[in-house]
């Protein structure tokens, strides 16, 4: 049967007879290896990111609910999980191959489409998009991170990352793309020294409450992970950035006051951001801000404001008009101390709100 002709006349015969295709290749398998009617040319790298691209034009234009949509759709999810098994396959994947994907995705924008677009992908598809997007970001060629270099001259994408709290169907997908990111530090420094930067007390406040942790905790990576670059920040744009989080260490709401507390005390205590904890530490609003919070009315506040409280009275320097502050309510703060959390089996603890006690008795 490996002449064609009689392979042929064999399938003509058995189409004429009432048999499908698909039946006539289960009849006959003595002839049916020398055919094969399904196979189709295997789709390139960058066939599935131009098909994905098209499908998220159609999708962009299309009506809500309409057929366009439900197709694009459909044609979206088909070409991210090709994708992905592209990226995630069994073993490693081709470099070339890879190189391919990537190179058609800088060059198509796809990244910023895809998170832009994300909240009108399917459910699995919003999946998708983070597990691509972040297995790109990773991609390391020596002591190169092609995706980084790409997304540093691409501000939009960080930007539509975090734009992504105002979306609760899509947040936390986003979030995760975000906290990526912030990973690489340039790509950090390019949101810290951003007005979009100043949206995360917005975020953190006005959202549910898995979301407001995420956004804390993208907040919270921002100012922690590339210390020197931070604290040069925080040193020139000490007062705007203060400011802002200062409403954060003032919320109503409990999680929100202590995780920024917390974080607070960490970025004061940090060596690289000396400077900035000596400017915090001379201010008078910012004393009476934490003897206030001392006294709040859960314990789990006033232990992480006496946290920021020490490095007020540690200070070995302190400006006169601290120093004028804690003289004058010494006898208060004596007494407040010498009561404050001594059910707390914490040595570390025990031992500084000593040191504090000796440090006011000799002011």
């Amino acid at each position: 049967c490996s002449n064609p002709y009689s392979y042929n006349s064999h399938f003509i015969k058995y189409r004429r007879a009432g048999y499908s295709a698909a039946e006539f290749l289960l009849i006959s398998p003595a002839v049916a290896p020398t055919m094969n009617f399904f196979k189709t040319k295997p789709r390139t790298p960058p066939d599935l990111v131009r098909g994905l691209r098209d499908a998220i034009s159609k999708l962009e234009t299309s009506a809500p609910g309409g057929e366009t949509r439900r197709k694009a759709n459909d044609d979206i999810s088909k070409n991210l999980q090709q994708i992905k098994a592209l990226l995630y396959g069994d073993g490693d994947p081709a470099p070339e191959l890879v190189a391919q994907l990537a190179q058609e995705t800088y060059q198509t924008d796809l990244l910023h489409h895809l998170v832009v677009n994300i909240a009108r992908f399917e459910f699995e598809a919003r999946k998708d998009v983070v597990q691509i997007f972040n297995n790109l970001l990773r991609r390391q060629i020596g002591s190169r991170w092609p995706t980084v270099e790409y997304l540093s001259a691409k501000h939009e994408v960080i930007f539509a990352a975090l734009a992504g709290y105002e979306n609760e169907e899509v947040a936390l997908n986003t979030g995760m793309i975000l906290k990526e990111m912030l990973r690489h530090e340039q790509l950090a420094k390019i949101l810290l020294h951003s007005d979009q930067f100043y949206k995360f007390p917005h975020y953190i406040e006005t959202t549910t409450f898995g979301i407001s942790c995420d956004a804390f905790a993208n907040l919270k990576e921002t100012l922690t992970r590339h210390k020197p670059m931070v604290a040069d920040y925080l040193d020139k744009n000490y007062d705007r950035f203060f400011s802002s989080f200062t409403t954060l260490i003032l919320s109503n709401n409990y999680v929100t006051k202590r995780q920024s507390l917390k974080l607070l005390g960490e970025i004061l205590l940090d060596r690289a951001n000396f400077n900035v904890m000596t400017r915090y530490i001379a201010s008078e609003a910012n004393l009476k801000m934490m003897m206030n919070l001392l006294r709040d009315k859960s314990k789990n506040i006033q232990f992480e404001a006496f946290h920021v409280f020490k490095v007020f009275v540690a200070n070995p320097k302190k400006p006169p008009q601290i120093e004028a502050i804690l003289r004058r309510n010494k006898d208060k703060l004596l007494t407040f101390l010498k009561g404050f959390h001594n059910d707390k089996d914490d040595e570390q603890f025990s031992d500084e709100k000593q040191f504090l006690i000796v440090q006011i008795q000799g002011l």
